[in-house]
């Protein structure tokens, strides 16, 4: 009886832990039914399908999307209320961005019926601006709530708010950080820096000092990204949540994530880094399971020694193509200083 008791709850335990992963399962599904054209793509519903799965199916999208609703419906009457000292033929599409600016970085006067009222912007949340905490911090699900966030939930709001309005938003990475890059015919490309309010010239992302030359030839750093290469950053959000979520999975669908990446974007440093991660994970699995704590004694095992190998050139390479960690300390400095050296780094062009 004990015997019978036992099967059955390793049969439920695992069917509880297939529903789970199935939230996981049905995002990668969407994510990649939009990389091959099978679904129509929207980077909202890219976000959210990840977001999801990290809650769990627990995501109120309705409330979401009534929120971004709203913003874009600010946007539009921003748009249709004033008038931009900008003549260029793309005055329609630059009028929309400079809305999309305002309502996340500047307060605004609104009025409503005799009254005149204030909008308060997003602002930076510097509380475990990297998730360390909660992985769920870096969610845009967060920022709408509580009209907080970071370098990853900022540029991602900002860009699904310019896709309900109709243009287009290209991400970019710098160490550590996302941002918005923007293409317009009287200036051609500039930055947009929505944790500090600021167009910042490529000047400031080169002060971290760990942009290399090479990262930014290669596409590492600075690229303006295509709606596909920002699905592809997606792909390993969701590998971090599921990693968030299943510490001791066996790394299958995590690779997974970042092999699909990888081949959107060969040059995605943050799935490099991921499957090289897995694949250190799993050597020292083999090491833990033959309870061996010296390397040259496991790589006799082929399985020990074909990961290490791996992981190895995946490290090797990463670091060619130009890739350079950021400590988290220097980080938020270099972040600190848009501000504190605004008339330093500050695009002037955008001011004329």
């Amino acid at each position: 009886m004990k015997k019978i008791y036992f099967i059955l709850s390793l049969s439920i335990s695992f069917m509880f832990n297939a529903q789970e992963n199935h939230f996981y399962s049905d995002a990668f599904q969407t994510l990649d039914n939009m990389l091959n054209d099978k679904q129509p793509y929207t980077f909202k519903t890219a976000v959210f399908s990840v977001e999801n799965a990290y809650s769990q199916g627990k995501l109120d999208t309705v409330q979401l999307n009534r929120k971004i609703k709203f913003l874009a419906s600010f946007c539009r009457q921003l748009t249709a209320n004033r008038k931009l000292k900008y003549t260029e033929k793309d005055e329609s599409t630059v009028s929309k961005y400079a809305a999309i600016y305002t309502i996340m970085c500047q307060e605004t006067p609104v009025i409503i019926g005799d009254k005149t009222v204030e909008y308060k912007p997003l602002t930076y949340d510097f509380e475990d601006v990297f998730g360390h905490k909660e992985l769920s911090n870096l969610f845009v699900s967060k920022l709408l709530d509580t009209q907080k966030g970071n370098c990853n939930s900022m540029p991602y709001l900002y860009k699904i708010i310019a896709e309900e309005l109709g243009v287009d938003a290209n991400l970019a990475l710098a160490p550590n950080h996302i941002y918005i890059k923007h293409n317009i015919k009287s200036i051609g490309w500039f930055n947009t820096e929505l944790t500090s309010g600021i167009f910042p010239q490529d000047s400031w992302l080169m002060a971290s000092g760990y942009i290399h030359l090479d990262a930014i030839q290669n596409g590492v750093f600075m690229k303006a990204l295509n709606n596909k290469e920002s699905l592809a950053l997606l792909l390993v959000d969701l590998a971090n949540a599921y990693e968030r979520s299943y510490p001791e999975n066996d790394g299958s669908f995590s690779l997974k994530c970042a092999e699909r990446a990888i081949q959107i974007h060969p040059y995605l440093a943050n799935a490099l880094i991921l499957q090289a991660e897995i694949h250190k994970k799993q050597f020292q699995r083999v090491m833990k399971e033959q309870n061996i704590q010296d390397i040259q004694t496991v790589l006799p095992n082929p399985k020990a020694k074909e990961l290490f190998s791996l992981m190895n050139k995946e490290y090797a390479h990463i670091h060619k193509i130009g890739y350079r960690s950021m400590p988290e300390n220097m980080y938020l400095d270099w972040l600190v200083s848009l501000k504190t050296e605004r008339d330093k780094y500050e695009d002037k062009r955008l001011q004329k």
